[in-house]
């Protein structure tokens, strides 16, 4: 596998996906609904192409989203290495991000695709299609499928638009654009239930997700002046209330709401002492993707995350002032 900084065309791509016939596609460890709604849309579209496909992710599916039909078929990484002819990386902005034993289960198949939105993203592997521009991976995968003339079975017509609205905020964000409208039209024109679908993916969470976001709250502090909103979750509150990985999610947008606020950032100490931040802003002048690069972190320019190795509390200081000096040097 070689890294290619020329961006494919859905050509190149369809190529691939015509003369290959097994494959095995990837998200990022603790996925959200646009890595696992990626995986189900381009896995059941290529599974209904007569093809053989595979699903892994590092983390497995979320409870959140087994509401999604077929959802079943995504697996964790096996211990032994597998074989196919094609790996697709989707919505993951780096390599390593896709977990060290999804890494090792595809580390004998020969050709790498690599698809996402992430504007970090270097373009690893052979053929690599990268959009930042669009809102979700699932935008891309679907003007993909329809482009190529491939099959759009219920599985991924749902998976899709769950990937799409969730990256979107419910199509909030100012990177939905008519064409993320036209897609969502064209999904329900053929079939997607969008009552149901909806209800599923933002009214149906476990008590505990209630308990964190109090939880939270109880942490809640601004800094710069009232521009940076921050919250922290420690160890011990997610050990007490026996917490998932999917249960934070979205739970930013409380903060980020906030009137006044231009960044919101989310502290979360990992079991191994690390800390994981997560950052949102409404201000591109305010960019959290160069904030998050500073520290080997990545995404986009309203919304970002880093992974460090320092304690909660440096992490919180160093971060927070990072965010001060872009908005010191932004001010008037």
């Amino acid at each position: 596998m070689s890294d290619s900084p020329q961006p494919a065309t859905f050509e190149q791509i369809g190529a691939v996906l015509r003369e290959r016939q097994s494959f095995v596609l990837l998200s990022h460890v603790r996925p959200d609904g646009d890595a696992i709604g990626s995986q189900l849309g381009l896995g059941f579209s290529l599974l209904a192409a007569g093809k053989q496909v595979r699903m892994l992710n590092e983390d497995g599916l979320p409870d959140s989203l087994a509401f999604l039909t077929g959802s079943e078929k995504i697996e964790t990484p096996p211990d032994e290495p597998v074989t196919a002819d094609v790996v697709i990386a989707l919505d993951t902005a780096t390599r390593p991000r896709l977990g060290d034993r999804c890494l090792h289960a595809v580390s004998n198949i020969p050709l790498w695709l690599n698809i996402d939105h992430h504007i970090s993203n270097p373009g690893y592997g052979d053929l690599s299609l990268i959009d930042p521009t669009s809102p979700a991976t699932g935008e891309i995968l679907y003007e993909l499928i329809t482009a190529l003339g491939l099959p759009m079975p219920p599985e991924s017509r749902d998976a899709l638009y769950v990937a799409v609205s969730t990256d979107t905020g419910s199509f909030q964000y100012p990177s939905t654009t008519a064409k993320t409208y036209d897609m969502a039209a064209d999904l329900v024109r053929r079939g997607l239930d969008v009552g149901t679908i909806n209800s599923n993916t933002y009214d149906n969470h476990p008590y505990r997700r209630l308990e964190l976001l109090r939880a939270l709250l109880n942490t809640l502090e601004r800094a710069s002046g009232g521009l940076v909103a921050h919250w922290t979750l420690d160890a011990a509150t997610r050990v007490a209330l026996d917490l998932r990985p999917e249960d934070s999610e979205g739970l930013i947008d409380f903060i980020r709401a906030i009137r006044g606020v231009q960044v919101a950032v989310f502290f979360e100490e990992l079991p191994d002492g690390k800390s994981r931040v997560s950052m949102r802003s409404k201000d591109r002048r305010y960019d959290v993707c160069q904030i998050a690069a500073e520290f080997g972190g990545g995404g986009h320019s309203l919304a970002a995350g880093i992974r460090m190795k320092t304690p909660l509390a440096e992490t919180r200081d160093l971060v927070l002032a990072a965010i001060d000096r872009r908005i010191t040097a932004h001010a008037g």
